[in-house]
């Protein structure tokens, strides 16, 4: 059995990237109020994950059910353009952006050890990037993909193969997909990796991520250096 994954593909919001009082939903429901539409925050919250746009048409169905599908497509794309200006703005300015807890010496100790670490997301390619250079990651990971720039993001597998296609790795069964979220799970699970690892201490809870197909279920990152670099078969 192969004790170590080639590749470790994370995702970014809640899981690498601190995410205060869920503030990537905030924003959404934000979005919406601009527009006067109510979303509540918990609503928004289970929709983490998804690619943005497929988020935001989601939750504007139910509230617009008399627009015509040209109408709703035009609001969704308003929406989305609001939400991307203040994630911005976020990911730019606010102080409270910054790696969650060990996030940097996971990563470190990962590709020490000859493991490839990428980051995968549901944010488009521009929200990625501010990311990446707001925290200095440039030479600290290994590759990056965003939902916009495959044909379907989570939770289909595009973006997992994607970025094995691109880090030259082969064979699903060496990859890792480490999330907080449901489709982070899926996503994982669909791909075929060897490990789907959903972490509690981001967006969903220890009970949500349960409910779905996955190897491990950890509290956080940092439980993944132990998982993976001392011999053991232990589901924890």
């Amino acid at each position: 059995m192969v004790q170590r994954p080639a590749l470790v593909v994370f995702d970014m919001a809640g899981t690498t990237v601190f995410d205060s009082d869920g503030v990537v939903a905030q924003c959404l429901v934000s979005a919406f109020a601009e527009q006067g539409l109510t979303v509540s925050l918990s609503v928004a919250m289970g929709l983490m994950g998804l690619p943005k746009p497929e988020a935001i048409r989601q939750l504007l169905i139910p509230l617009y059910p008399e627009g015509t599908e040209a109408e709703q497509e035009a609001l969704a794309a308003t929406l989305h353009k609001t939400f991307l200006e203040k994630m911005l703005l976020y990911y730019r300015t606010h102080p409270e952006v910054r790696p969650t807890e060990g996030a940097e010496t996971v990563f470190q100790a990962l590709r020490q050890a000859g493991i490839l670490v990428a980051l995968d997301t549901g944010f488009s390619r521009d929200i990625l990037d501010t990311i990446v250079a707001r925290l200095g990651w440039e030479d600290k990971i290994d590759a990056t993909v965003a939902s916009d720039e495959v044909p379907c993001g989570r939770p289909h597998p595009d973006m997992v193969f994607h970025l094995m296609r691109h880090l030259g790795v082969t064979d699903a069964a060496q990859v890792a997909k480490v999330g907080d979220t449901p489709v982070d799970l899926q996503e994982g699970t669909a791909a075929g990796c060897g490990w789907t690892i959903g972490v509690w201490e981001g967006s969903h809870t220890h009970e949500q991520l349960a409910a779905h197909p996955h190897t491990h279920l950890l509290p956080n990152i940092t439980h993944l250096l132990p998982l993976f670099y001392i011999a053991s078969d232990t589901e924890l």
